[in-house]
């Protein structure tokens, strides 16, 4: 007897096909990924009609120009920050009219760190009309390009987890 079982499709192929569902619409903002969250959902055949598009704010001009970022706010707390992500989350979901953006910030190395914001420290935000979640992520100093990786998968992992908390 065989047993069949159906492959779970990628994260990006789920978070497109829900959107899609829900007939809701997505935007990033990215610092430290310089657009690999983009990329990911774009792999996705069909993700146009549901993906507005990405904001790559790598430089603190950006964050304020691009998406409303306060210039106080980062002078504040620093572009590394619970409150940055926050405002690039909201500042990106408003600017780009859309129903959900996912924004990530951090610092991928090799350096850059402090004691107090270490290499490997990165801030995910997903902004929606109930909420703006952020969590904070410290993946240690695992190289630039893990460290990057690790934060597209902890985006997508927490726009997953939004779009499955939130009412249909």
């Amino acid at each position: 007897m065989t047993i069949k079982t159906q492959a779970v499709p990628p994260l990006n192929q789920q978070i497109i096909d829900l959107l899609a569902e829900r007939n809701l619409t997505l935007v990033t903002a990215e610092s430290c990924t310089g657009g690999m969250i983009a990329a990911a959902l774009t792999d996705v055949a069909g993700s146009s009609a549901v993906f507005y598009g990405g904001y790559i704010t790598y430089a603190n001009t950006a964050k304020s120009r691009m998406i409303q970022v306060q210039p106080r706010l980062i002078g504040d707390y620093g572009a590394v920050s619970n409150q940055v992500a926050r405002a690039m989350a909201d500042g990106a979901r408003n600017t780009a009219k859309v129903d959900l953006a996912v924004a990530v910030t951090g610092i991928a190395g090799p350096d850059g760190g402090t004691e107090k914001k270490p290499v490997g420290l990165v801030y995910v935000a997903v902004s929606s009309d109930l909420a703006t979640v952020v969590i904070e992520h410290r993946f240690g100093d695992l190289g630039r390009d893990a460290i990057r990786r690790a934060t597209v998968d902890a985006a997508l992992d927490l726009v997953m987890q939004v779009l499955t908390s939130e009412p249909d």
